[in-house]
């Protein structure tokens, strides 16, 4: 006996019953997605990293109940796994999104969560190693408007200049002490004597730091200037974290502290004058936090402006 085959099924769709309440929303989409995603290196090189992925464009029909989600995460898989990061890439991205919701929306918006990776050198040796960098990209495409914001955060080494001068008191005074009595004194006694155990009394703290920068981008630019950024910041504050580490290195490091005494009052200025000088900065906010080894809470100063005229 022949059976016919049954029809093919037909799937309830709830998301086009109507709204209840019904009004515009302003973003409506999905957060920490899992992708991955093709990114610049330090080099040139096109490097793959897991990434955390938020995504949402607005619901401007007051009646419709909802999105097309599903037809936004599979886009997204599609167009991050083919082609690197770059802000004519996040157009394209953003478009498609607002294309493919058939007319309900008019903006999207991304931010692309990962961990950059670059290799440096050491201060003195021939060595080199990873450090990695938090990095979150902001893109938002409204009225056929781009605008990108690039978060990151650069860890540093701060040396507290008033416990550097404390310092230089008592070691002033214990040589005052040694050599209270008459004896002759040569380049070669003194050195002997600030080589030795007694030529150090007291050292100053200093504490592992971080800024945290947040910058929004002028248009006029072909790739994201991550980098950049970080080794200007890196370049301002003078001490940044090391990763592979000699002898030589570790008495270069010292050296660039004894350099870069600075309260984190100085060190957001410092960073400010770095971003307040680039030319491909619209504006910045910085915050500076100085996890004090001499207090059991944290030094912060926060700081914001606008970049240098194009």
């Amino acid at each position: 006996m022949s059976t016919l085959p049954l029809p093919p099924r037909r799937l309830p769709d709830v998301a086009f019953d109507a709204a209840a309440a019904a009004r515009p929303l302003d973003w409506v989409g999905m957060a920490n997605i899992a992708l991955p995603l093709r990114v610049a290196g330090s080099d040139g090189e096109v490097l793959t990293v897991a990434a955390s992925v938020d995504v949402a464009v607005d619901l401007k029909d007051a009646d419709t109940r909802g999105i097309h989600m599903s037809r936004m995460y599979l886009q997204l898989q599609h167009a991050f796994a083919s082609e690197t990061v770059t802000p004519a890439g996040l157009r394209r991205v953003l478009q498609t999104l607002i294309d493919n919701q058939g007319g309900i929306s008019s903006a999207a918006r991304l931010a692309l969560r990962y961990e950059m990776l670059l290799l440096r050198p050491a201060l003195a040796s021939a060595n080199a190693g990873w450090k990695r960098y938090p990095v979150e990209i902001e893109a938002t495409l409204r009225e056929g408007h781009l605008h990108l914001a690039l978060r990151f955060a650069v860890e540093y080494s701060s040396t507290c200049p008033a416990s550097a001068a404390l310092s230089r008191q008592l070691n002033a005074e214990r040589f005052a002490g040694d050599f209270a009595a008459a004896r002759p004194l040569s380049a070669a006694v003194v050195a002997e004597w600030l080589a030795s155990e007694r030529g150090l009394a007291a050292t100053p703290h200093a504490q592992r730091s971080r800024a945290d920068v947040r910058v929004e981008l002028r248009p006029s630019f072909d790739e994201l200037p991550l980098t950049a950024l970080i080794d200007a910041i890196e370049r301002a504050l003078g001490t940044p974290v090391q990763t592979a580490v000699k002898r030589e290195d570790e008495q270069a490091f010292a050296r660039l502290n004894a350099e870069n005494l600075m309260f984190c009052e100085d060190a957001a200025r410092r960073v400010a004058a770095a971003l307040s000088a680039d030319p491909r900065v619209e504006r910045f906010e910085a915050e500076v936090a100085h996890f004090e080894s001499l207090h059991p809470h944290d030094a912060v100063a926060r700081v914001a402006g606008r970049g240098a005229s194009a």
